[in-house]
């Protein structure tokens, strides 16, 4: 009877080891960590990446980093739970990987971008609504004052005024659409052109999918700040919740 028991009391360790290893594997997020560049390249990108990765690993989500564009094909596309633009810039698609994208975007998918995602894919009109606005311009590094515009998980590790350095973007064709979470107050810098509604981070959804842009990660001293990192970690928790 006591090796009956026994054996039972194992067997059902067993399963349950293996339930919860399953469990493990379904629940855990995928991340696409994309930084190719077609033009002027940021020296923080490894050190955002590096950031990015750390974060992933405090949350046990997986990531994988590529400049490939050619992963962007729906087969691959479909086991990422989230695709993050770090700092790309110029055409970085091909027309059949920007059709895969969209269709990824379209159908429930989930993007990040950070900083240069604006200054990306000028010649495709479905990203520049996609993004939210286009880079045009931006003064010298410098501390400048950011604003809570709505109060949303994504923002909740800054208070509601703050005060960071970091290279500041003006915007051209800003979709009206986005929800704009934080926006900058022009008359704390030198250099601002988008007047006193300066939208600085927003969101917005695209079909079935959600994307979230933030102007901040010029700098390699934002990826260590405490404030914009965990700023970096609620984007992502929010997309992926």
């Amino acid at each position: 009877m006591k090796k009956i028991f026994l054996l039972l009391s194992v067997s059902i360790l067993i399963l349950s080891c293996n339930s919860t290893k399953k469990s493990d594997f379904l629940t855990k997020k995928n991340v696409l960590v994309f930084t190719k560049t077609n033009g002027f390249r940021h020296s923080s990108i490894e050190t955002g990446v590096k950031a990015l990765k750390e974060i992933a690993s405090e949350n046990q989500w997986a990531v994988q980093h590529s400049e490939d564009s050619l992963i962007f094909n729906s087969e691959n596309l479909k086991d990422f739970d989230l695709v993050i633009f770090l700092n790309t810039t110029g055409d970085i698609l091909g027309e059949e990987q920007q059709v895969a994208f969209q269709n990824y975007m379209e159908s429930g998918g989930k993007f990040f971008g950070v900083h240069a995602a604006s200054d990306t894919e000028y010649e495709w009109p479905w990203y520049g609504e996609f993004i939210g606005g286009y880079f045009v311009s931006h003064p010298k590094t410098q501390k400048a004052r950011v604003v809570k515009k709505e109060k949303h998980k994504t923002v909740e590790a800054f208070p509601d005024s703050f005060e960071r350095t970091d290279e500041w973007y003006n915007f051209k064709n800003l979709n009206p659409d986005v929800e704009v979470t934080l926006t900058l107050d022009e008359s704390s810098y030198e250099g601002g052109k988008n007047g006193v509604y300066h939208p600085h981070a927003w969101y917005h959804k695209v079909g079935d999918g959600k994307m979230y842009y933030t102007g901040g990660g010029h700098t390699e001293e934002s990826y260590s700040e405490p404030q914009f990192r965990q700023h970096l970690e609620d984007v992502m928790k929010w997309l992926v919740e």
